[in-house]
């Protein structure tokens, strides 16, 4: 029988986790009274080989799927243990004794017989589950990497010869890859629902690379020095990338986030709308162990919108001090981001405090430390972006011909910018698929 009511630290589940794991336990209790042969008893059964495999199907899992199950319920339960080892590794005091004694019941779990189960059951479904072989990339919540993190450490977990050795497996997990949907995932987004503000996980991430972004090398390297600071827990500035449109100001976060992921950088994209949440945001990511960057794409105000003021009382300027860990990184085509139009010079004649107006435009611009400019290529270097991107994609067209259509292309779509090259790269792509 399973001893899952003596679980101390990992207790509590999110709602939903452990559901097969209770009506495992309840359908063990009643193979022990003698209740097998109930049919409720063996549809309960078959609904949890059910449950698992629909879980392979979310998960991408593969292996024995009871174990992987297992494994993602521990990599998931964020607890005063798992929050205390991510990151730093091995915590010290009565904690581990405590965890230890959780881990025992786990390492009973991990050695259910199923054989047996089944045999009282008649039931004979548990092979098909055993060594489960999963279609390739099928998953719809993790990324390929994280899926195999899993279960290479369902691997370790079931093979541990004793409970300090599980103990020591689950720590170097949390130490390398944390714990809960912020150690599974780099990016996120803010969904405002009845209960309150979640932070929930984004599953698709473009694989942008800062290497893969031709040009630009002195924004780039603004960026990157700025960044390193912050992971590495050193003074680092709200940084605000302007600029012409396609020009990388958009890749060159992705690149940060694709680059630092695995140092414990994280990154929360909010929109505009969603500025009246950012204290909600920021109070559920203060205390963990990792570096936020709350990120703005294409931030920009019209002189009638006022959740900038959201913004600027977040950044600096309200009473608590934002959290060491939390950087704000914006994209915007304008540099004052707050719309200024040329009546608005006209209404300054009339206004007493016209130089207050005018501060209270800018007062938002002010609160980012690093301002990085991207601006958009001349011609030569348009044409060395389209060369580069040629030679990565494998086209072997001749430089003459290409840099010919590269320009007629740039004419009819969007002007000279990095996005309308890489556009253009990828029409030659599409072509010769075709062919």
């Amino acid at each position: 029988m399973f001893r899952i009511d003596e679980l101390i630290v990992y207790r509590e589940y999110e709602q939903g986790q452990d559901d097969i794991l209770n009506d495992m336990a309840f359908i063990l209790a009643e193979t022990e009274k003698g209740c097998a042969g109930a049919q409720s008893i063996r549809g309960l059964y078959f609904s949890c080989i059910h449950g698992l495999t629909e879980l392979a199907g979310t998960y991408g899992f593969q292996g024995n799927l009871w174990h992987c199950y297992l494994t993602w319920l521990l990599v998931n339960n964020e607890n005063v243990f798992s929050h205390a080892s991510e990151i730093r590794g091995a915590v010290e005091g009565s904690i581990n004794e405590l965890v230890k004694h959780d881990f025992e019941i786990f390492m009973e779990l991990y050695a259910l017989d199923f054989a047996k189960l089944e045999e009282q059951l008649s039931a004979h479904c548990f092979s098909m589950i055993q060594n489960f072989e999963n279609s390739p990339q099928n998953s719809k919540v993790f990324n390929e990497r994280i899926r195999d993190r899993i279960c290479r450490l369902s691997v370790k977990l079931a093979a541990a010869a004793d409970v300090d050795e599980f103990l020591e497996d689950m720590t170097s997990f949390y130490k390398d890859f944390g714990v809960g949907k912020f150690g599974l995932h780099k990016a996120f987004r803010v969904a405002h629902e009845e209960d309150g503000v979640h932070i929930v996980p984004i599953t698709k991430i473009a694989h942008v690379h800062l290497d893969d972004l031709v040009g630009y090398e002195i924004a780039k390297k603004k960026l990157i020095e700025n960044t390193e600071a912050f992971v590495e827990g050193r003074k680092a500035n709200n940084c605000l990338l302007f600029g012409d449109a396609g020009t990388g100001k958009s890749s060159s976060i992705k690149g940060i986030l694709n680059q630092y992921y695995d140092q414990g950088l994280r990154i929360i994209e909010v929109y505009k709308h969603q500025f009246q949440d950012l204290n909600d945001v920021i109070a559920q990511i203060k205390n963990r162990n990792y570096r936020f960057i709350i990120y703005m794409d294409d931030l920009s105000f019209e002189d009638f919108e006022i959740e900038y003021k959201y913004l600027k009382a977040v950044i600096e300027g309200g009473l608590e001090r934002k959290p060491e860990n939390i950087l704000i990184y914006a994209t915007s085509n304008r540099r004052h981001l707050v719309r200024e139009k040329f009546s608005d010079k006209e209404e300054r004649r009339d206004d007493l405090h016209s130089s207050d107006t005018v501060q209270e435009k800018l007062s938002l611009v002010y609160r980012f430390g690093l301002k990085i400019f991207f601006c958009a290529p001349n011609k030569k270097e348009f044409q060395n972006i389209v060369k580069v991107l040629a030679q990565k994609y494998g086209i072997t067209m001749p430089e003459e011909e290409l840099l010919l259509q590269a320009n007629q292309w740039e004419l009819q779509y969007g002007g000279l910018s990095g996005r309308t090259a890489q556009q253009f790269i990828d029409h030659l792509l599409g072509q010769r698929k075709e062919v």
